[in-house]
C-alpha cells in the first residue's frame, strides 16, 4: 500500500463511522474497492450512538433490516458475529413495529466491529485536517491522531460521511440557561438537569420530530418527578404528520411518524390540547417567521431555560484544496459528488449523511432530503458505483 514516496496509498478514504460512514465503507467493498482508510475519532457508530440511543425510532424495524442486508459485506458480518447479536435481535422484533434508536445503535456498532482488515478496511483513530487534490489524479490527506505525528496518506478517493449537530440561533432575552436538543432528547440525563425543588418554566422552540419528543420528555418530568416544572411551546405552524399514500409516505423525511405522532395527535392537537392532562403544564405560543422575535420577548421573559429543536447544520469538514488554493464547491444531493466554483466535477470528492442526504421527489411533486439508514443505504447503491469507474 505504500508508493515510490513512501507514502500509505488507499483506494478510498472514508471520514466518519455513523451510519452513512458505516454504508459508505460496505459499497465501496460491494464495487472491490480496497484498501480501503476508514478514519473517525472513535469509531463508535457516531453522534446516532453517542446521544441518541434513548430516543424511540420512528423507523418501521425492515428498514434497519434492508440497512443491514444491504451489501454482502453487511450480511458477512452478521453471519461472523456471535449469536445473539444486534442484527439477529432486530430480526426477532415485530418488523412492521418501530423499536428503539438503541437497537439501531447496537447494529451500528456490530457491523463497525466486523468490518475489519480481513475485509480490505483498515481503521485509523484521529481526524482528517486538510486535503489536497494533485494532477497525478489522488488525494494527499493529512490525518491528526491522540499522541501521535500527523500522517499524510494518498487515496483515488474522499468520502465525506462527516454529520451534523442541532443548530440554535440568537434569542432577544437573555439569562435564559440554554439545555441542548441532545440532552433533552435523554430522558434520565434531562431528568438530572432540571432541579426538582425549584419552580421552573423550560421554553422549547419547534415542531419536528424532535421538538415533540422534547416535549413529550418535559411532560412526563412535570406529571410525576418535577411538579414545579412548566413548558412554554413556540411553533410556527400546525403540526406536520407524515401519511401512508399507498407504495409511498407523503412527508415521509419531515412529518411525525410512530408513537409520537399517536401521543401528538392525542394532546397537542388544537381540539385537543384544552381538555389533555398535557395543558396542566404546557402553554402553547403560535408564532409566524415575522412575529417570533416579538413573541419571544413577550413570553421569554418568564422562562428558565430554553431547547431550540430547529435544525441541524454539517458538522466542520477538513480544508480541501487544489494547487494550494481553497475549493469552492457546491454539494450535488443526486450525484453525492461535487462541484467547483466553475460548475465542474472535483474528481473522486464525494459524500453521504445527514449533512449530505439524497434530494428526492415525491409522485406529487414534493421536495425532501432522505435521511435515515435504509435512505443511506439506497443513495449509495445508487450513487457508489459511478463514483468507482474513474
Amino acid at each position: 500500500m505504500a508508493n515510490s514516496e513512501g507514502t500509505t496509498k488507499y483506494e478510498a478514504v472514508v471520514v466518519g463511522a455513523g451510519p452513512a460512514g458505516i454504508c459508505a465503507v460496505g459499497n465501496l467493498l460491494e464495487q472491490n474497492k480496497e484498501p480501503i482508510l476508514w478514519v473517525d475519532d472513535v469509531m463508535s457508530g457516531g453522534r446516532l450512538n453517542k446521544y441518541y440511543r434513548e430516543v424511540p425510532s420512528n423507523t418501521r424495524v425492515k428498514r434497519f433490516i434492508s440497512y443491514a442486508e444491504g451489501v454482502k459485506a453487511f450480511r458477512d458480518v452478521a453471519k461472523e458475529t456471535p449469536k445473539p447479536n444486534a442484527y439477529q435481535h432486530l430480526k426477532d422484533l415485530d418488523q412492521e413495529a418501530t423499536c428503539h434508536i438503541a437497537e439501531a445503535a447496537d447494529l451500528c456498532i456490530m457491523l463497525t466491529k466486523g468490518l475489519d482488515e480481513s475485509k480490505g478496511v483498515h481503521k485509523h483513530l484521529g481526524k482528517v485536517s486538510e486535503a489536497s487534490w494533485s494532477d497525478s489524479g489522488n488525494w494527499s490527506i493529512k490525518i491528526n491522531s491522540p499522541g501521535q505525528d500527523p500522517s499524510t496518506i494518498t487515496s483515488k478517493l474522499l468520502i465525506l460521511c462527516t454529520g451534523s449537530s442541532p443548530t440554535t440561533g440568537p434569542l432577544p432575552v437573555s439569562r435564559l440557561q440554554e439545555i441542548g436538543l441532545d440532552s433533552a432528547l435523554n430522558p434520565p440525563l434531562l431528568s438530572k438537569m432540571i432541579p426538582k425543588d425549584q419552580s421552573i418554566t423550560i421554553a422549547v422552540i419547534g415542531a419536528s420530530h424532535s421538538a415533540i419528543l422534547v416535549l413529550r420528555n418535559l411532560y412526563y418530568l412535570a406529571s410525576s418527578t418535577h411538579p414545579s416544572l412548566a413548558i412554554k411551546w413556540f411553533t410556527r405552524h400546525p403540526l406536520r404528520y407524515a401519511e401512508e399514500r399507498g407504495d409511498w409516505i407523503y412527508r415521509d423525511n419531515t412529518g411525525l411518524k410512530g408513537d409520537v405522532a399517536v401521543w401528538a395527535q392525542e394532546n397537542l392537537e388544537e381540539d385537543r390540547l384544552p381538555s389533555s392532562d398535557v395543558s396542566k403544564y404546557l402553554q402553547k405560543i403560535s408564532t409566524t417567521k415575522a412575529t417570533e422575535q416579538e413573541d419571544y420577548r413577550e413570553y421569554l421573559k418568564d422562562c428558565t431555560h430554553v431547547v431550540q429543536a430547529i435544525g441541524f447544520h454539517a458538522n466542520e469538514i477538513p480544508v480541501l484544496d487544489r494547487g494550494g488554493k481553497k475549493f469552492e464547491m457546491k454539494y450535488n444531493n443526486e450525484t453525492g459528488g461535487f462541484e467547483d466554483s466553475d460548475g465542474k466535477d472535483i474528481k473522486g470528492l464525494y459524500a453521504a449523511g445527514i449533512a449530505f442526504p439524497e434530494r428526492v421527489v415525491d409522485p406529487e411533486g414534493n421536495v425532501e432530503y432522505a435521511v435515515g439508514l435504509a435512505k443511506f443505504m439506497k443513495f449509495l447503491k445508487r450513487v457508489v458505483p459511478s463514483w468507482t469507474l474513474t
